[in-house]
């Protein structure tokens, strides 16, 4: 419901906007948030701060004509709101020779709040909780540790967090999750609110993992972004390249409660609103032309099955598939693609999709199906027109297949979650996480954890007797040595064959959930030998173990096995991870599965 009674005050070096229920106070001309007063306080952000700190939108780019400049600038644009502002940019690159290339390292929107009232932070429900000061993080009551993100509290002011590590990494969400977050004021009680209502102009797809709320406290929308992806994702525009991007709009949310009443419903309240937010997407009052409304984009539905005649003799409906428009691209470049707008959504029991307001503009489909290897591509291009309905008909994925299951490893869902996560040090814990084992990935210095389980041989896993959930470490990490230094490391696969067609080809598929700067050879049944039998080289640069994630991007292997190199009987793969010049150097796994050679009989997965 629009405000009623906004009033406009301008002065030589601010504008203030107030409708009654707040104040939002601008610095003229740059047209960063210097305050914005609510609920008897008169400055819920930071007033320590410079006024350039405190809510402003932050533009990181460097130019690609050698010369390593580099600029920060900030665009904000108000738009009112009831118990709360709406804030969108947009983006311009000229196509004229006078615009220089760029590359576009980071854009968001960031909020520093009042560090003596809001002490309290929700990124999720499983993610909430009273939070460590920012001078916690100071010498003398923080010690640094691998990286600068990450500090354990040794002396903190408020005594019970001593002991605990502090990374904001560890509070980071997949798109697909980061629709509302922020934090809480026990006096007054209030809370500040970032809602996200749609991933139309987020980087990456429904999978791309951003930083939101974190000690500081700091309030987040990250709009472009490298984390957990690498260079991949950060967009790269040549000299008169012509681009334009509408980011946004994001709504800031306020909310209060009358004394005496649980601060923390606050955080249900925001939720709440969250769906408000959602139902309203496309919103109708931004005025800018390069802001489509709802009739004027277009809509596309349909059916996706899933054919794989070694599961099932029928083509299958999936209940959770995604399915989304994105740029054309090859199979797959949804997750990597950062210039422009992608649209998802989850496909119903039946596998009946509709993806609704999608901006004009010509298109692929693309699918994948959490279960399932791999990625779906519809290879006709869709063209969207204001006000259409596009019915793309029963679409049917085949994920990549050869032949029957021999025995396979893990969960194809692009996550190495289900792996085994092992127990953080207890020097270096978040309490958050400790009965959380869902969680427990995102505790501190796993890394150093596979030195300690396999102090000396390598992982080895059995098919049918080893357990992927106990036995099967979630990330292939270097080994520290007794100076420091660091090893690669060769797990090892045993299994057993029988009746092995030598001339015949088997096929081995490797999904990886992550990689950062490492590389996979693969041998079978010699691990001495010089060249291996398949190597991905040097790939990847998530750093997804560094940043407690469970996953970066997606990468998919086929290697043909010649039956002349199996025996009958005892089998070996060795899966060595070589590159060692740091612990953060690994592999995560998805899945991997040994399929016989496709004149064997049908095996059930």
């Amino acid at each position: 419901m629009p405000c009623i009674g906004v009033q406009l005050q301008i002065d030589d070096h601010h504008v203030m906007i107030d409708n009654g229920i707040l104040q939002v106070t601008l610095s003229k001309p740059e047209g960063i948030v210097t305050g914005i007063r609510y609920n008897g306080l008169d400055n819920v952000l930071e007033g320590l701060n410079n006024e350039s700190d405190r809510g402003y939108w932050d533009v990181v780019w460097s130019a690609l004509d050698g010369s390593g400049r580099t600029g920060v600038f900030e665009v904000f644009i108000l738009l009112r709101g009831c118990s709360g502002f709406y804030t969108y940019a947009i983006y311009e690159h000229l196509g004229s020779q006078e615009w220089q290339p760029f590359s576009l390292g980071e854009t968001r929107v960031a909020f520093k709040l009042r560090k003596d009232k809001f002490h309290y932070m929700a990124v999720a429900d499983d993610r909430r909780r009273y939070m460590p000061l920012p001078d916690d993080r100071s010498p003398g009551r923080g010690q640094p540790l691998a990286y600068p993100e990450a500090v354990v509290l040794v002396n903190p002011v408020e005594p019970d967090f001593k002991g605990e590590v502090d990374d904001k990494y560890q509070y980071t969400c997949e798109n697909r999750n980061l629709m509302v977050h922020g934090w809480i004021s026990n006096d007054p009680p209030l809370g500040f609110w970032q809602i996200t209502p749609s991933d139309e102009f987020r980087t990456g797809g429904p999978l791309k993992q951003n930083l939101c709320s974190h000690v500081g406290p700091t309030c987040l929308a990250v709009f472009v972004g490298a984390h957990y992806a690498g260079d991949d994702l950060v967009p790269k525009f040549g000299e008169g390249e012509p681009w334009k991007k509408v980011f946004g709009p994001v709504f800031i949310y306020l909310n209060s409660l009358m004394d005496g009443s649980d601060p923390l419903t606050l955080w249900e309240d925001a939720k709440r609103q969250m769906t408000v937010e959602v139902k309203s997407w496309p919103y109708s009052f931004p005025a800018s032309e390069d802001f489509p409304k709802s009739n004027e984009r277009g809509n596309v539905y349909g059916k996706l099955l899933v054919r794989d005649r070694f599961v099932n003799d029928n083509d299958m409906p999936i209940n959770g598939a995604y399915i989304g428009l994105a740029p054309p691209g090859e199979i797959g470049s949804w997750q990597k693609e950062c210039k422009d707008y992608q649209f998802w959504t989850e496909t119903y029991e039946n596998g009946d999709f509709c993806i609704n307001n999608i901006r004009t503009g010509v298109y692929n489909l693309y699918a994948w199906v959490p279960g399932f290897l791999g990625d779906y591509r519809n290879d006709v291009t869709i063209t969207i027109t204001p006000g259409c309905q596009i019915n793309v008909g029963t679409l049917v994925y085949e994920p990549p297949r050869s032949g029957p299951t021999l025995w396979d490893i893990g969960i194809p869902d692009r996550s190495a979650a289900e792996f085994h996560v092992p127990d953080p040090n207890p020097q270096y814990v978040n309490k958050l996480f400790l009965d959380q084992p869902h969680n427990n990935f995102r505790q501190y210095g796993l890394w150093e954890r596979y030195g300690e389980l396999y102090p000396e041989g390598d992982l080895v896993f059995t098919i049918g007797d080893s357990d992927y959930s106990k036995d099967w470490f979630y990330a292939q990490i270097p080994r520290r040595k007794a100076d420091n230094s660091y090893e690669g490391t060769t797990w090892q696969i045993k299994f057993k064959l029988e009746d092995v067609q030598q001339t015949a080809i088997y096929k081995l598929r490797i999904a990886l959930a992550g990689a950062s700067l490492a590389e996979l050879q693969v041998r079978v049944n010699d691990r001495n030998k010089p060249r291996p039998l398949f190597t991905t080289g040097l790939i990847g640069r998530d750093n997804a173990v560094a940043r407690h994630g469970i996953h970066g991007l997606y990468w998919l292997y086929s290697v043909d096995v010649s039956g002349s190199l199996l025996l009958e009987g005892e089998n070996t793969f060795y899966f060595t991870q070589p590159r060692a010049q740091s612990p953060f150097q690994s592999i995560m796994y998805d899945y991997i599965r040994l399929e016989g050679p496709s004149s064997n009989s049908k095996s059930i997965v």
